[in-house]
């Protein structure tokens, strides 16, 4: 399987995290106790490898309009939106009409529609009627893995030669407020967008592709609730809690060596790196685990740095 063509998609909004800082202070919540305000000072006002995040909204103002319907239509406004530009980038990209991809695969895990985003992509794009449709869901920071493999098997089997992946998520109709850390910092540090890859069973003609050799799962419930969304009040509540760095690098590492192992390569064999950005204590944990030079981190960062964890 290749990567035949890429593309991403941001909102066109993008805040600074000293313009976060100034929308809270106009803020009137009864849920930002001072308490929450020093915690949420404390990080926007700190160098914690985020500059600026995109956005889905027309002002920060918007940020703080935190019911279950605002949030709701917020993500039926966007999500498809931005899978879209991003699927349409990356088949430009890939110099492939929307009318040769046999299947769409879409992830997120910041909103829900019923039909799912596959529909409204499909319907955007142009792309036959009769193409497999998959929408999955609940997988996090870690959806595009499972994404890009149901492409591979698709692929395959031969019921599909090309095939759409694009994850994308509005974590703006995710926000929530209260006075747990964990929270306080997920609202400090998720940002919105999408990418999207054409899959495709062959290399392109005389154009840069990228192929995909090998894959490891790892599935550990022990730690399921270390990072997770609940409900609570008809919205959408992240749960981090402190030990999701060093658990996540922990977990990458053990991925890495099976991926490794079926591919018949060694760490030290590994020219480039391109990890998930989610966070600077993140990236450090996975230097650190992995054995890497902050310089092999240095595309990671700076996604974190212009657009957060996303």
């Amino acid at each position: 399987m290749y990567f035949a063509g890429l593309g991403t998609a941001v909102p066109e909004r993008s805040f600074t995290q000293a313009e976060c800082w100034q929308a809270l202070q106009r803020a009137n919540r009864p849920e930002i106790t001072p308490r929450a305000r020093a915690i949420l000072q404390g990080i926007l006002n700190h160098d914690n490898g985020i500059e600026r995040r995109s956005l889905a909204l027309d002002s920060l103002d918007e940020s703080f309009d935190l019911d279950p319907d605002t949030l709701y239509r917020r993500f039926v406004r966007h999500a498809p939106v931005l899978a879209s530009q991003a699927a349409r980038r990356a088949l430009d990209d890939a110099g492939i009409d929307a009318g040769a991809i046999d299947a769409v695969v879409v992830s997120t895990c910041t909103g829900y529609l019923c039909p799912g985003l596959t529909s409204y992509v499909s319907e955007s794009l142009g792309i036959r009627q009769d193409a497999q449709l998959l929408d999955l869901v609940g997988q996090g920071c870690g959806a595009a893995l499972p994404n890009l493999r149901a492409g591979e098997a698709l692929i395959a089997s031969g019921r599909a030669g090309h095939v759409l992946s694009i994850c994308v998520e509005v974590c703006s109709a995710a926000f929530y407020l209260d006075d747990d850390l964990g929270v306080l910092v997920s609202a400090c540090l998720f940002g919105d967008g999408a990418a999207a890859v054409v899959l495709s069973p062959r290399a392109p003609a005389n154009a840069r592709s990228v192929e995909w050799k090998a894959a490891a799962t790892l599935t550990d419930p022990a730690h399921r609730d270390a990072l997770r969304f609940e409900q609570r009040g008809g919205m959408l509540r992240n749960i981090l809690t402190l030990p999701v760095p060093k658990l996540a690098a922990q977990h990458a590492r053990r991925v890495l060596d099976d991926a490794l192992a079926t591919a018949g390569l060694q760490r030290e064999g590994i020219d480039a790196w391109i990890v998930h950005a989610g966070g600077r204590r993140v990236l450090a944990e996975l230097q650190r685990e992995i054995g890497l030079a902050a310089g092999d981190t240095a595309w990671s960062a700076a996604v974190l740095r212009d657009h957060g964890n996303l």
